[in-house]
Order: C-alpha cells, then sequence, then structure tokens
C-alpha cells in the first residue's frame, strides 16, 4: 500500500516544458520591448523595471515564509509579473509607484488567491489598473527628455472629440509609434520589438496565435465600422500605440487567466477586441486595453463553461416533459 499513489484518471499528457521553462521564455521575449524602453527612456525606466521585479519577487518570498509555504519563487512567475508591471508603467513614475504595485499584484491579486493557478485575473495588469485608478497623476506623466507632448493615443482622442482627426494623423508620425520614438509607458512604445518577442514565443510553442490574431482583427473590423477615421494610417496609429500589441501578445495570453478551450480562446479574444475598440473610440480615454483585459479574465469561468467540449459518449440529457393536468 506504500507504494500506491493517487493520480488524476486518463488520459496523461507528458511535456518536458515546465512553469519555469515557460517563464524563462517569457522573460526572453520581453527583453527586447523591456531593452529598448531603457534605451529610449534611460536610467529612470531601468530603475522602475528594477524596483518593480524585485518587489514582485521579495512579496511572494516574505508571503510564503510567513505563511509557511513551500517557496515558489523558483518558477520564476513572480519575475514574469514584476517585468510586465513595470513595463506597464511611466519612466517618470517615482520610485515608491512598482513597489506599491509590486505589493498589489503579488499579495492581493495572486497570493490571497492561492497562488500560481489560482489568481483570477493578470497580477500585472490588476497592479495597473489598481495604480491608474488611485494614483492616475503619476500613471499619466510622461514627459521625459524630448517627449514633452501627450501620447499619440491622446493626441488622437482629443483631435477625435475636437472633430478633427485628419489634422492630428498629419501631424502623427506612425513610423515614430513603430519604431518607439514617442512616449508612452516603458515597454509599449516600440511595436517592432514587441513582436521580436511575441515571434519568441510563438516559434518555441508558448503561445499560439488564436488569442492575439481574434483580438487584433476583431479590433480592426470594429475600427472600420465605427471608427471616425477609416484610414490606414489611423489603423496603424491604433495597432502601434496603447500597450495593444504588448496587452495581445504577453497579456492577453496568460495561462492562469485566459481560455483553455480552442473555441474559447477565439470568443475571449473577439471580445477583447470589440472591448478595446468600445474604451477607445467610445470612451473618454485614447487607452482600453488594460481594462478590456481584466474584464476578459473576468468572464473566463463562463467562456469555458460553453465551449469545454462534452466528453466522448456523454449524451445530452433530454428535458424532462411536464405532465398538463387537466382541470
Amino acid at each position: 500500500m506504500d507504494n500506491l499513489r493517487n493520480v488524476s484518471s486518463n488520459p496523461h499528457v507528458r511535456s518536458r516544458m515546465t512553469t519555469q521553462m515557460i517563464m524563462m521564455w517569457v522573460i526572453i521575449a520581453l527583453l527586447p520591448a523591456a531593452g529598448f524602453g531603457i534605451y529610449n527612456f534611460g536610467v529612470n525606466a531601468l530603475i522602475v523595471l528594477a524596483l518593480s521585479v524585485g518587489t514582485c519577487v521579495l512579496m511572494e518570498f516574505l508571503f510564503e515564509k510567513i505563511v509557511k509555504k513551500k517557496v515558489t519563487v523558483g518558477d520564476l512567475s513572480a519575475v514574469v509579473t514584476g517585468l510586465l508591471l513595470g513595463m506597464n508603467l511611466p519612466p517618470t513614475a517615482p520610485f515608491w509607484l512598482p513597489v506599491v504595485g509590486g505589493f498589489f499584484a503579488i499579495i492581493i491579486v495572486k497570493m490571497l488567491f492561492g497562488g500560481l493557478g489560482q489568481n483570477f485575473m493578470n497580477p500585472a495588469l490588476g497592479a495597473r489598473c489598481f495604480l491608474l485608478i488611485s494614483f492616475p497623476v503619476y500613471m499619466n506623466n510622461f514627459i521625459i527628455h524630448a517627449y514633452t507632448g501627450a501620447t499619440p493615443l491622446s493626441a488622437l482622442k482629443e483631435a477625435q472629440q475636437a472633430g478633427d482627426v485628419t489634422t492630428a494623423l498629419r501631424n502623427l508620425n506612425v513610423m515614430d509609434m513603430i519604431i518607439g520614438r514617442t512616449s508612452g509607458v516603458i515597454g509599449e512604445t516600440s511595436m517592432i520589438a514587441i513582436v521580436i518577442g511575441a515571434c519568441i514565443l510563438i516559434l518555441a510553442g508558448i503561445i499560439d496565435l488564436r488569442i492575439p490574431g481574434s483580438y487584433i482583427v476583431s479590433f480592426v473590423i470594429f475600427l472600420l465600422i465605427f471608427g471616425p477615421d477609416r484610414s490606414s494610417a489611423y489603423i496603424s496609429a491604433q495597432l502601434s500605440g496603447g500597450g495593444l500589441m504588448l496587452g495581445a501578445f504577453f497579456m492577453a495570453t496568460d495561462y492562469v487567466s485566459s481560455p483553455i478551450t480552442s473555441s474559447g480562446k477565439y470568443i475571449y479574444g473577439c471580445f477583447l477586441g470589440i472591448m478595446t475598440g468600445i474604451f477607445r473610440v467610445l470612451g473618454a480615454s485614447g487607452e482600453g486595453v488594460s481594462y478590456a483585459i481584466i474584464l476578459g479574465n473576468l468572464l473566463v469561468p463562463i467562456i469555458e463553461r460553453f465551449t469545454i467540449p462534452r466528453a466522448f459518449g456523454i449524451q445530452k440529457e433530454p428535458k424532462a416533459k411536464k405532465e398538463v393536468e387537466e382541470a
């Protein structure tokens, strides 16, 4: 009896890919965008990233030591959370901001719900939304070095509210947005660097295109139907700015807070694209990626409930016929 073990029912899927290996690939894929952010914004960006990663790792270690649980910082998930959170912060952020954000991401969103695999939303995005609501002045301050104006999407939003999007597009350099020569949060400015990282994840088999592909396509379709301008310049600006690519490839695809079913991934991605379009086109802000993904995370249990395939040989029970009694 000592040799018996409790295991789940078959079939069993075996893989050499561990959680630590997956997180390592994600870290490698994030390095191009993080590195460009440091190059673009300077030492402040490096300090913000370091504080964010360090706080997340320390918070997870201390929490597990206090509650006498196995220390899991070796799986590198806290490093990924800290890196993503730091990349979603402005380079002008005061140094206490990534510390507060790291505490909220790890303790409130992740550990209090049971740790990795139990959190109901992406911890980095949950912390970013918390910081946006609590400290909007610091989270929306992008004045640094040569970038003294509003972010490109903010300028487009102001032009939309003034009814003059065409003029704003003429003054907007989309190529600068694609390369990353613009203001914004540390890790979202360079579309090229983000796509390079996304290619790394795809080639390594960490993610596929079902969620990011359906996200981007549905967002473009929404812009073509409801956008204030249907030109290629407007759509390119919307795709290049505001962290859409970072969100689509690195945060919407989070294993824990995204659907596991194939059809559920398409539904989830389309929902994110539509919600991002609603926030950006119809809302008061030029952004919307973070809130769209958070709302999508909350709907994942419902999506999976209706998209999990029925087990082989199991038939749906017919509804019981109600007998009509004669009066």
